[in-house]
């Protein structure tokens, strides 16, 4: 069974009272991604979920290019695997949206956090790191911002590790972002803008920044109430 925080609502809710309902001139980007009104029963995968397994293989396939021709050089991390996974991005991203059990948001958020990551190490995007920044990365934006998210002992079965190694990824990811969790409205909207446009503005000057959004920290961007997720 799923834990509980007690809060009157989930962040799928906030976000959509704050983000999802935002106007947007010209085109609902969040009706054109699939956000609002997901296909969970028929686990058909909503458009957000393609691009953003489009942008993620794409930056991965730079970035090994570049660095088979020694253009830039490997920074190894605690999300770096012996062997690239039998599976493909897509068909783990799509695992995890079947069993995860999180609301659509956790994905966008979660890639947030993987772009916070790779610029915040300097670290690029591999075949060898990035299931492991992903899994881990959906786990933590659904214990920061749904009210109902299952443990890491499930995450690291849906991932296809065990659960000490999921839990050191967690704080790996933390520390990684130096904690810095909270997504707001604008934020959201801008990543989402980018994963309209696929590749458009996000073709990169350094590879797998995602699509880079550079983001201005405040102590005083309150939306989202920052609640720091613990390793259980």
């Amino acid at each position: 069974m799923p834990e509980t925080r007690n809060s009157s609502e989930s962040l799928c809710l906030r976000i959509g009272a704050l983000a999802l309902d935002t106007e947007d001139t010209g085109t609902d980007i969040y009706n054109k991604l699939g956000l609002r009104e997901p296909d969970k029963m028929g686990f058909k995968t909503p458009r957000f979920l393609s691009l953003i397994s489009s942008l993620l293989e794409n930056s991965v396939q730079k970035n090994e290019l570049l660095l088979d021709t020694a253009e830039i050089e490997d920074v190894f991390t605690a999300f770096h695997g012996r062997s690239t996974p039998p599976v493909s991005i897509k068909q783990y991203i799509d695992r995890m949206y079947k069993y995860a059990g999180c609301s659509p948001s956790c994905f966008v958020v979660a890639y947030i956090y993987v772009d916070r990551y790779l610029q915040q190490t300097k670290t690029y995007l591999t075949s060898l790191n990035v299931h492991r920044l992903l899994v881990t990365s959906v786990m933590v934006a659904a214990k920061f911002i749904d009210d109902s998210f299952f443990n890491n002992a499930y995450y690291a079965k849906v991932g296809g590790i065990n659960t000490s190694e999921m839990n050191r990824l967690e704080m790996k990811l933390l520390f990684g972002v130096d904690f810095r969790l909270q997504v707001n409205v604008e934020t959201f909207r801008r990543y989402c803008l980018l994963l309209d446009k696929e590749v458009g503005e996000c073709e990169l000057d350094w590879p797998m920044k995602a699509c880079w959004v550079k983001e201005s920290w405040s102590s005083k961007d309150t939306e989202f109430p920052r609640k720091t997720p613990v390793a259980r």
